[in-house]
Parts: structure tokens; sequence; C-alpha cells
């Protein structure tokens, strides 16, 4: 049922403000795993739930933080729309608010843009126990800092996402998935040599066996972009969703941890010791490995990236790439700013931040 609590979350914040309590912000519990251990009592926003606004013709949403993401995406399809971002949930009970806070992104993020790309303004309730607007409805709506991006990938560490307007995209009219049998190598090597032209690309993962390159755009344009791709046609429906949910045979693997590696499209990964699936077209490895942490992230900076400790392994200790003393100290201001306290998820993200 749709309801709008943010009184209720409001007298709670200030409660726990007032009795210094560390505060867990949670909705559906499907990113549960990402980011550091903490310990803190549980904000359930889950209820604060419903689409506020959606005017297709404007190709703009917004919805309250408890949203489901299933919900917002159902909206979208009746109207032949979509989150570009293909954001994945991870369960059924994803939220958007979740979703933004995580500021994940599926496998079409090289080509149409990241979660942040598509954040048009957000209501958030800071560490003061106010709720406060940011951005708006349109694209062109910016003054000052842009807190509302600010906010996506943030964690819940610098306050409640009440609200969140997104531009939204038509569904392509035409998909089609073309697969080739190569090496990851030589799938990375094709797929920077057709980043320079302009094929309407919009998914190119090589899961250790196979490239799959995904065409979306025109029934013409799609048609002729598969006839000088090549490849074989196949049914790439369920692979992409797989992909975006982690539900392929790859992410099912147990033991050894999974790390998300972040880096130029052309690096080469010398991964020794571990599987990789390379997603993004090659910015993207995903490394299984029981390599020592700082073995893993000397290797994604010998690439030019970075590495971040996905799930399983350690997480009391570094999971996001360590920050230098410089950006820790910017951290560390945006935090005491938005939340003077320190209540909200503090820890997830860094230690003591």
């Amino acid at each position: 049922m749709d309801a709008d609590l943010t009184a209720s979350l409001r007298d709670r914040v200030r409660a726990a403000i007032d009795g210094s309590t560390p505060l867990a912000i949670t909705g559906g519990g499907t990113k549960h795993f990402l980011g550091r251990l903490t310990q803190a009592e549980p904000l359930d926003v889950a209820g604060h739930r419903g689409i506020v606004t959606y005017e297709p013709t404007e190709l703009v949403l917004s919805a309250r933080g408890g949203t489901p993401l299933d919900t917002v995406n159902a909206a979208l399809c009746e109207q032949g729309q979509m989150l570009a971002f293909e954001p994945p949930g991870f369960g059924a009970a994803a939220t958007i608010g979740g979703t933004i806070a995580a500021g994940l992104s599926g496998p079409a993020r090289p080509y149409a843009g990241a979660a942040r790309d598509f954040v048009l303004g957000t209501r958030v309730l800071n560490g003061k126990g106010e709720a406060l607007r940011f951005g708006g409805e349109v694209m062109k709506n910016v003054a000052g800092y842009d807190v509302s991006r600010l906010m996506t990938g943030a964690y819940g560490t610098l306050g409640v996402l009440l609200e969140v307007s997104l531009k939204v995209l038509p569904r392509p009219a035409a998909v089609r998935t073309v697969a080739f049998d190569v090496s990851g190598t030589e799938a990375i090597e094709r797929c920077n040599a057709w980043a320079a032209k302009p094929f309407p690309v919009t998914g190119a993962c090589h899961d250790g066996e196979r490239l799959r390159v995904r065409l979306a755009g025109t029934e013409s344009g799609v048609a002729a972009a598969a006839a000088a791709l090549g490849g074989e046609t196949c049914d790439g429906d369920a692979f992409w969703s797989s992909l975006r949910e982690h539900a392929l045979p790859f992410f099912a693997m147990v033991g050894a941890p999974l790390w998300r590696i972040s880096v130029p499209p052309g690096a080469a990964l010398e991964a020794s010791g571990g599987e990789v699936l390379v997603d993004w077209g090659g910015a993207l490895r995903w490394l299984r490995t029981d390599a020592p942490a700082q073995d893993v992230r000397a290797l994604a900076e010998r690439a030019g990236g970075h590495a971040t400790l996905f799930r399983d392994g350690d997480r009391t200790g570094d999971v996001f790439q360590p920050l230098t003393p410089p950006v820790r100290r910017l951290h560390e201001r945006v935090k005491a700013a938005f939340d003077p306290a320190g209540i909200f998820n503090s820890g997830r993200m860094y230690e003591g931040i």
C-alpha cells in the first residue's frame, strides 16, 4: 500500500539524534551484502512507497524511496519506457531508493549512462531531521552543488532518500543479440574496435566462453549492425537478465570472494589463479579469487583502475578502494555537513565515515 511516512521517519531520526543512536537504513534488504559490515538500529523505509508523479510525455518519473523497483519497471513498461541504466535488483524486494543509494548500473551502463546520469532530483531526510529537496524534474535544473547526484552511490551515509525523480527513456523498437566464439582477449579487442563505429551496442559481455553483443534501436539500424558484425544471432533476453541479476553460473560459484574491477576498456588484466567475467565491453571485470586484497587492488591499479570487494570476503576491512588523505578529508567534510551526528549508515563505505 502506498504511503507517505515522512513525518514518522523524521520523528525517528530526531529521536536517534537525541539519543546518539546509529541507524542502518533498510528497504527491501536485497543489497545488504554490499559495503562494510556495521552495527546499528534498523530504520525501515520500505513502507514509505508509491509513485508520486509520472509524466510519460516528459520522460520523468518520481517515486518514494521504498517503492519496489518492480513497481517502477512495471509502470514504465506499460508506457513503452524503461530505466535506461538497467539497474540490478538482486531480488524482488528491491526498492528504488536502495537502487539509487547503491548507484549500481547494469550491462547498458557504458552505452546509456550510469544511474547518477538519470537522477533529476531528490528529497532527502538529513542528519538534522530536516526533509530537504534538491534538483527538480528537468535535466537543466542545476544551481550550485548537484546534491541529488551526490546521493547516488552514497550508500545512505548522507541521509534517507525520501523521493527520487528520474529521467526515463523509450524502449527500443528492436533488440538483437549476436554471439562469437572467441577468447576473452580477442573479445576485448573486438569491443574496442567496434566502439569507434556507430553501432547501436547496448551490452557486450564475455562469460569465459563466448562474447555476446546486444544491439538495440530501430529495426533497420539493428539489422544493418548485426550484418556488419556477423556472429550468430541468439536469444539474449535470459542471458542479459541473468548477467544483470548475477544469476549466471559464474556468480553462483562459492568459496572465493567476488571482486568488481573497473578499468579502461582495453586494459590487460593479468589475473592469475582466479575466474574472470568481462562486462561493459571490457570496462568492468568480475574476478573470483582467493588472492589477498592488496594483491587484487595492485592488479587493478596496474591496469589503470580500482577494485571493490563486492561479495563475501572480509567485510570489516576496506571494501572500496582506500581513499587518499585529501579525498578522505573531503568525504569527512561532506558527511559532517549532511549528517553531523554520524547516525546514518556510518562506516558502511569507509571506516569512521
